[in-house]
């Protein structure tokens, strides 16, 4: 199949893949992407795995040429493992994977859409499979400072690109119908001057996250969360 870019890749390219030392989001991209890849390493090639948005497939291009059973699904992108399709309505048939991945997709979604997305990734993901879900976290550290004294929370981004933008935990209990949590993980707590670095100079910043996040990420104040689920029922 031929390589596709749309919407957002066909302006920025293959940005998740060539990185820009200046993009401000760049520690945290790559701290949750060892920490995907940690979870990969583990899989068993037999199990069915599929990657709900994508991108531009760097994780399905890379656990395919290692032997895993990889999909992806993007509304933006499609190639000879990534289908061009969306949340909350995937048009795959129930019960076909064994273990999802959605990572930093449902807050681009409104609230009443994430609850649709979630219901479709419990619908095509089989009794005890594991589901991965990486979400930004509206009530970081930072963001809750900045509610005590200015009395405005900094969202995870404008609400036009996170209109579902809200607290981890209002993400757990979302979960709670279809899925136990059994394990979570935060990635950057946001406390002021490593903040104010990771936006001054994102590439010369990565090892104090490395630093942070072994010893200081909290998930309830990290900016990111990466939440390990098991499907019930």
């Amino acid at each position: 199949m031929k390589t596709g870019h749309f919407g957002e890749y066909a302006e920025k390219g293959d940005y998740h893949i060539d990185l820009d030392p200046n993009w401000p989001y760049l520690p945290v991209y790559l701290a949750k992407m060892d920490l995907v890849r940690q979870f990969l390493d583990r899989c068993d090639p037999a199990i069915s795995i599929i990657d709900l948005g994508c991108g531009e497939g760097a994780l399905v291009n890379e656990y395919r040429q290692r032997g895993l059973d990889i999909t992806g699904l993007d509304m933006n992108y499609e190639s000879e493992w990534v289908r061009r399709g969306s949340l909350p309505a995937t048009g795959l048939p129930d019960a076909a994977y064994d273990t999802v991945l959605c990572l930093d997709v449902l807050e681009h979604l409104d609230f009443s859409g994430q609850k649709e997305a979630v219901s479709e990734i419990a619908r095509i993901i089989r009794p005890g499979g594991i589901f991965l879900l990486t979400v930004p976290n509206l009530a970081h550290f930072a963001s809750r400072l900045s509610f005590l004294v200015r009395g405005k929370l900094i969202r995870t981004s404008s609400i036009e690109r996170h209109p579902g933008d809200r607290p981890v935990r209002e993400y757990l209990e979302l979960l709670k119908p279809w899925f136990h949590i059994r394990s979570r993980r935060g990635i950057f707590p946001t406390f002021p001057l490593l903040a104010l670095l990771t936006l001054w100079k994102p590439s010369k910043s990565i090892w104090l996250h490395r630093l942070a996040n072994r010893w200081l990420a909290y998930p309830d104040l990290c900016f990111l969360n990466a939440i390990f689920c098991e499907r019930v029922g």
